[in-house]
């Protein structure tokens, strides 16, 4: 686990807003020089803090209409293959084998009900899949938010 502090916490918080923030505004929010903001966060990147920079994409206007969470339990040893069949329907933007009633819980975006429909028969008629539940999003209250950052204590 990699310990944070005050300095750290301010340049994550700045890249959780704004993830193509420079290093000049990464250091006016942080209070310190540049260079030393640059430093930081090449470290944190080393350090596998920091991964990657994602623009926050609005699906809706792609045309992605609906969004649905599916629910799967899957048979024996089957969960590698389900996974990965669902990671390649290029529709799933979050996949996670759980704990509880359930295996998997996916959530996928569509762009119509029609396309869901197809995928909920494609994964109810996979091999490994001995049932599954699906849900379509009527409103979405919050997506992709961050919890806190803050210095260790």
């Amino acid at each position: 686990m990699t310990t944070i502090d005050e300095i750290d916490g301010q340049l994550l918080r700045t890249l959780l807003v704004d993830g193509r923030a420079s290093a000049s505004d990464l250091a006016e929010a942080a209070g310190v020089a540049t260079s030393t903001a640059t430093k930081r966060l090449a470290r944190l990147e080393d350090e596998g803090v920091v991964g990657g920079y994602q623009p926050e994409v609005n699906y809706a206007a792609l045309g992605y209409e609906v969004t649905a969470v599916f629910r799967l339990d899957v048979a024996g040893d089957g969960i590698p293959a389900v996974v990965e069949d669902l990671r390649a329907t290029d529709r799933m933007v979050d996949v996670f084998e759980v704990t509880g009633d359930d295996d998997i819980v996916a959530i996928g975006k569509f762009t119509d009900t029609t396309e869901l429909n197809a995928r909920i028969k494609a994964v109810l008629t996979h091999e490994h899949v001995r049932s599954a539940n699906s849900n379509i999003v009527l409103d979405t209250v919050c997506e992709h938010d961050h919890p806190p950052v803050s210095p260790a204590e």
